[in-house]
């Protein structure tokens, strides 16, 4: 039996107390801990916990934590996961690990001199749709990719911004780019690998109470393909979309199947490939469906990871790749020019330095408030934990 802790109790702490509480076998929650400790006193009565509220450094000093949830805002993330590392407790980070490179660089190193278990959120790769297209990717039966359509289309209204720690380069880290897409630059990474290179444009349409930008699009080369990612916090709808293209079939989420067969002439006849349609079908029909889904899903790889003394499915590399991605096109789109990947520890790119210095300030933040209360979001329709 796994002893857990939560640390920053706000809305997406909801997602993971839930998740624990889906494996009453392998673990119970012993502890949260918020710099408000009515906000902690609060999940503990919701969910029904028997855990200690406690501060931050009392939860440093207990010898009976075993794994913790980091769940504090994204500026927090670094000093509060290499503490907690430091101390010898395995630590799951929510997104994004961290506002610079040189941070998850920080964080990753604390996992290796302490031995403990590093994992980032990315719960979407634990979604029976989105395994799906990633087992299309990986069959080779779509031939060789050509371009990959990511939407990251959410909609935020103007209050969104209104949360204190929200809307700053400083204290959020960016935009969109940053807190939203970085679930689908998670998923882009897992099927495609790391792009060679990274150009981008973005702005702040109307978000009149954040320096950071709402809307961004960039384009990702690879050597022989092109992924396109809009990242917003713009669109009415949230109609969310991962479609992948290849030379022989495409595949999509929402699930789709299409493959265009040429003529003669190189036009496309009428009528998809009745074979390769087949084909990706059943292996789609095929998909054995996870047993937990979403944060639930990661968390139950979590516990597994740490009691059987492996690595999660999602470790701190793979959160560090994300925020490369994240950072190359931030500074792609502030200096209007291609950025090659890796970007190399000399950079004040890197060190997140150049963001912070170079960043387009698109409003002053106005309005601030210590707490939205609790609502929903939507990914593609589904109610979700709020972020």
């Amino acid at each position: 039996m796994l002893n857990v802790a939560v640390v920053g109790t706000g809305n997406i702490s909801a997602a993971h107390l839930a998740g624990y509480l889906q494996f009453p076998e392998q673990c119970r929650v012993v502890a949260l801990c918020d710099i408000v400790p009515e906000r902690a006193q609060e999940k503990k009565e919701r969910f029904a916990l028997d855990a200690d509220v406690v501060s931050f450094e009392q939860l440093l000093a207990r010898d009976d934590v075993d794994l913790v949830s980091n769940c504090t805002p994204p500026s927090q993330h670094a000093p509060l996961t290499i503490a907690l590392l430091d101390a010898g407790k395995n630590v799951v980070v929510e997104k994004p690990m961290a506002p610079s490179v040189a941070d998850c660089d920080a964080m990753l190193a604390a996992a290796r001199r302490s031995g403990a278990m590093l994992s980032v959120v990315a719960q979407n790769r634990f979604r029976d749709d989105l395994a799906r297209v990633k087992e299309a990717v990986d069959s080779g039966l779509l031939g060789s990719i050509a371009h990959v359509r990511v939407d990251s289309a959410w909609f935020r209204g103007l209050p969104y911004y209104d949360l204190a720690w929200r809307g700053t380069w400083e204290s959020e880290g960016g935009g969109p780019t940053l807190n939203h897409a970085i679930h689908h630059i998670d998923l882009l990474l897992w099927m495609l690998g790391t792009p060679r290179s990274v150009t981008a444009a973005m702005t702040n349409a109307w978000h009149d109470n954040a320096e950071v930008e709402d809307l961004s699009v960039a384009l990702l080369q690879y050597e022989r393909t092109i992924a396109a990612l809009t990242a917003s916090v713009v669109h009415h709808g949230e109609e969310q979309a991962f479609v992948v293209q290849g030379s022989d079939a495409s595949v999509a989420q929402p699930w789709a199947v299409r493959a265009t067969q040429t003529q003669p002439n190189g036009h496309p006849r009428p009528g998809d490939d009745p074979d390769r349609v087949e084909q990706l079908t059943k292996l789609a029909d095929a998909h054995v469906p996870l047993a937990s889904k979403g944060h639930a899903g990661q968390i139950g790889d979590v516990l597994a990871a740490v009691a059987e003394g492996r690595a999660p499915a999602i470790d701190g590399e793979a959160g560090r790749r994300t925020v490369e991605v994240v950072t190359a096109i931030y500074q792609a789109a502030i200096e209007r020019r291609a950025v090659d990947l890796p970007i190399p520890a000399d950079s004040p790119w890197y060190s997140g330095e150049a963001l912070l210095e170079r960043a387009p300030r698109y409003f002053t933040k106005s309005r601030s408030v210590d707490d939205l209360g609790d609502g929903t979001y939507s990914y593609g329709g589904s109610p979700a934990p709020a972020l």
